[in-house]
C-alpha cells in the first residue's frame, strides 16, 4: 500500500512531484522520497515521515531536473522502520536506474537467491522493491547486451520481468539519459494511470494525483502493459505479458483509494455508494429500520456507504464522531488503557447524537476488531441505548499477500469465528457484514469489462495462483518478527490513518 508518481516535463518537476505526493499521502505515511534527473545525474532525497516533514526548502532546491519520480510508503515487506528501505531505490548498472514500487512480490525470497547465484547482483536490504529493481536491471542488461537502449529493448526486458516476478507490482523507473518506464503486473492488482495531453507526461497511482496537479486523466495503464517515455517525451506503449487479465484489488474501492479517484474505469465514490446500497439490504434483513434511530459513519471512508444506506432504510444520517486530524500514527502500546486513550484521542463522540438513541454505526471494514470494540463502547458511554454495527465489507478472514499489510490470520477477528462470536467480542447489539457476492457485484457493475477482482482477504482466493499455505506462514512469521524488532504496529485502518 504505497503511492507512486513519475513525471517527464519540459520544466523542473520537483514541486510537481511534491504536490502529487501530498495528494497520495493517504496511501503511505511512514516514508517519502523523490529522485530527479539532470544532465544524466540523479538527485535524490528520502526519509521516514510524512511528505511535509521529509522535504524542506533546501531539499527541494537540491532536486533539479525535468524528469523525476517519487513515492509515499507504507511498508508491507522488509524492515518497516529501516530508513534504508525508503524509496526510490537506485542501482548504477546498466545505465543507472531509480525505481519506485507499489505492491508486494510473493516470490521475493526465491528471486533474492537468484540475484546472488545466477544474476550475480547484490541486494542490500530486505525490501522486495530492491529485488524488483535488480531483476529489471538484469533484464535490461541482457536485452541491450552493451548496446544502445531502444524502446524495443525496454519492452523485451519488461516481458522477462513479468515471466520471473510473481505478486503485485505497479512500477515507475527512471533510466539515466533514456527516459521514464512504467508497468503493471499481469493482473493489474495495484493501480496506475497516465495523463493525457499537455507539455508534461505524468504517471500516478490514482487519478486524483493527476487532476489535483492540473493534468487531465488519460487512461489506466493496462495489466501487463509497459509505457516508456523517452527524453523527448514521446510515449511508447506495448503489452508485455503473455496472458494479462484485469483483477484489481477490491480493497482499493472499500478503503485504500481516495473517493475522488477513478481506478480501472470505476469511480471510488460511486463504488462506495453502491456498497452502501448492498449493505442496506443486509441491514433490513437483520435489524428492522424502525428499531434504528440514527445512522452514523465511523470516519472517514465509510461516509458514502453510510449516506446511501441511511437514505434507503429511511433513517436520519448524522455525524456523531469528530476526527482529530492532527494526531499521529498509532503504535502498539502496553495495556488496554493505553490503547483506549489512543482511540479516544483520534475520535470524539458528539454526545447529543447518541443520547437515548438506538444507533447504527457504519464502518468500511473490520480487521482486528479492537478499534471497533472501543468505538462501540464510546457510543455507549455517550448515552446510546443500543449500538448496531454494519461493515461495508465482508468479514476479513485471510491475510493479504499483494501489498496491504493485513495482520496474521490469528489477529483477524473474523478468522475462524462466526458472526455471533465476532459480535460478542466487539460488544455491539447486532453485527451486519456485507455479503461477498453482493460486494463484487456492487463494484463490478461499474465496469463490466473487468475480469474480476482480487478479494483474497475476504475469500482466500489468490488470483496469481502461486500462494501456498507455506507462503502465508512464511510471510506472517516475517511480519511478526518485524513488529517484534521495531515494537510498532502493522496495520492501518480507516479511522487510524
Amino acid at each position: 500500500m504505497c503511492g507512486i508518481v513519475g513525471v517527464a516535463a519540459g520544466a523542473p518537476v520537483n514541486q510537481l512531484i511534491y504536490d502529487a505526493l501530498l495528494l497520495l499521502q493517504h496511501r503511505g505515511q511512514d516514508a517519502a522520497g523523490i529522485a530527479t534527473q539532470h544532465e544524466r545525474r540523479f538527485f535524490m532525497h528520502k526519509a521516514k515521515g510524512m511528505v511535509r516533514d521529509v522535504f524542506r526548502t533546501r531539499n527541494m532546491r537540491a532536486l533539479p531536473g525535468n524528469f523525476g519520480l517519487g513515492q509515499v510508503r507504507y511498508p508491507t515487506a522488509g524492515n518497516a522502520y529501516n530508513e534504508d528501505e525508503a524509496q526510490p531505490f537506485y542501482v548504477n548498472a546498466p545505465f543507472g536506474i531509480v525505481l519506485v514500487h507499489n505492491g508486494n512480490l510473493t516470490n521475493a525470497e526465491a528471486l533474492r537467491a537468484e540475484m546472488f547465484s545466477t544474476d550475480h547482483r547484490h541486494v542490500n536490504t530486505d525490501s522486495d522493491s530492491e529485488v524488483l529493481l535488480n531483476v529489471l536491471a538484469h533484464e535490461l542488461d541482457r536485452a541491450t547486451r552493451g548496446g544502445p537502449l531502444e524502446p524495443a529493448g525496454v519492452f523485451a526486458a519488461v516481458r522477462e520481468v513479468h515471466r520471473r516476478v510473481r505478486g503485485s507490482y505497479a512500477v515507475i523507473a527512471q533510466i539515466a539519459g533514456h527516459g521514464l518506464l512504467a508497468f503493471r503486473d499481469p493482473f493489474g492488482i495495484r493501480p496506475l494511470c497516465i495523463s493525457a495531453g499537455g507539455d508534461a507526461v505524468m504517471l500516478a497511482s490514482e487519478s486524483v494525483a493527476l487532476e489535483g496537479t492540473g493534468h487531465s486523466f488519460g487512461r489506466d495503464v493496462e495489466p501487463g502493459e509497459a509505457i516508456f517515455i523517452d527524453m523527448e517525451r514521446r510515449v511508447h506503449a506495448k503489452q508485455c505479458a503473455d496472458a494479462a487479465k484485469k483483477f484489481p484489488c477490491i480493497f482499493e474501492y472499500v478503503y485504500l483509494a481516495r473517493p475522488d479517484s477513478v481506478l480501472d474505469g470505476i469511480s471510488v465514490y460511486q463504488a462506495r455508494l453502491n456498497l452502501g446500497e448492498a449493505l442496506a439490504k443486509r441491514v433490513i434483513s437483520t435489524v428492522p429500520p424502525s428499531e434504528i434511530d440514527v445512522v452514523i459513519p465511523i470516519p472517514e471512508s465509510s461516509r458514502p456507504s453510510a449516506t446511501r444506506l441511511a437514505h434507503l432504510i429511511g433513517r436520519p444520517y448524522r455525524e456523531g464522531f469528530v476526527k482529530n486530524r492532527y494526531v499521529g500514527r498509532t503504535f502498539i502500546m502496553p495495556g488496554q488503557e493505553a490503547r483506549k486513550r489512543s482511540v479516544r484521542q483520534k475520535l470524539n463522540a458528539i454526545g447529543s447524537e447518541f443520547a437515548g438513541r438506538n444507533v447504527l454505526l457504519v464502518d468500511d471494514s473490520i480487521v482486528r476488531g479492537t478499534t471497533s470494540r472501543e468505538i462501540v463502547q464510546m457510543a455507549r458511554d455517550a448515552g446510546a441505548k443500543k449500538v448496531f454495527l454494519a461493515s461495508a465489507a465482508p468479514p476479513v478472514r485471510h491475510p493479504n499477500m499483494y501489498g496491504i499489510d493485513m495482520p496474521t490470520k490469528d489477529e483477524l477477528v473474523a478468522h475462524g469465528r462466526s458472526i455471533e462470536q465476532v459480535r460478542a467480542i466487539i460488544g455491539c447489539d447486532a453485527l451486519i457484514y456485507q455479503d461477498l457476492d453482493a460486494m463484487k457485484q456492487a463494484v463490478g457493475s461499474l465496469n463490466p469489462k473487468l475480469d474480476g477482482f482480487d478479494a483474497s482477504c475476504f475469500d482466500g482466493v489468490y488470483v496469481t495462483g502461486d500462494i501456498t499455505p507455506d507462503d502465508i506462514v512464511r510471510l506472517n512469521e516475517g511480519r511478526v518478527g518485524a513488529r517484534a524488532r521495531s515494537g510498532a504496529r502493522a496495520v492501518p485502518h480507516a479511522h487510524e490513518v
